[in-house]
């Protein structure tokens, strides 16, 4: 918190590679922070930090507006193409105990494409990951993104239907969160209106958590 009229959230993306993962930090951030293209090897190699300017009209507090800030903090995909396992781990956990290891964490957003279900193998191993850099209550600070939503509607699945087909591995990790997830529909989600929208559901999920952020005790 800045001050009384203005909130800060933290959050940071994981992802596999070409999930979408940057594309979703520029799109919370409304720039072009983050490097994101198509790719046949990781594009992100290190963590990187952006901020937003003031966004308004998505939080009100005490029936007056609330000013919001957006802290995104990138990483390298995993697994990665030219990085170990320790590699992306070490990078990772060093960078979040710099940016975020006075104010905390609001939010893990794990980045999946809807048009590629996860094995049950690579699902595991990512909230393993996962849970080696947050520690054991990673799974209340953790949001699924599901990006390329679009792909699905263009198959004729709403959210609804989508999810009632979706894999046991899928459910069992949305499960895992609580059913914190978000559809992200790629050909809209650098809207503003889009950006607002995926905002509010992530306060919603802040809201939930009792505003609680999740503290890195990691020594650099």
């Amino acid at each position: 918190m800045a001050d009384s009229n203005e909130m800060t959230i933290n959050l940071v993306v994981f992802g596999r590679t070409q999930t979408g993962k940057s594309a979703v930090g520029n799109s919370l951030l409304g720039s072009l922070d983050f490097e994101s293209h198509c790719s046949p090897s990781s594009v992100t190699t290190g963590c990187s930090l952006g901020r937003s300017c003031r966004i308004s009209g998505v939080t009100r507090r005490n029936g007056h507006e609330l000013a919001l800030r957006v802290r995104v903090l990138d990483t390298p995909a995993y697994p990665h193409t030219g990085l170990s396992k320790e590699q992306v781990r070490d990078t990772v956990r060093l960078a979040l105990a710099h940016h975020f290891g006075k104010e905390g964490l609001h939010l893990a957003l794990l980045v999946l494409r809807a048009d590629l279900p996860p094995c049950p193998d690579e699902s595991d191993h990512t909230t393993q990951f996962i849970q080696e850099l947050l520690g054991p209550t990673w799974k209340d600070f953790t949001v699924v993104l599901l990006t390329h939503a679009d792909k699905a509607e263009e198959a004729g699945f709403s959210e609804e239907a989508y999810l009632h087909r979706a894999s046991s591995t899928l459910l069992s990790l949305l499960s895992l969160v609580q059913h914190k997830y978000i559809f992200l529909n790629n050909q809209k989600s650098i809207i503003k209106e889009e950006r607002a929208t995926v905002l509010r559901k992530l306060l919603s999920f802040i809201r939930q958590n009792n505003y609680q952020v999740l503290l890195l005790n990691h020594k650099e």
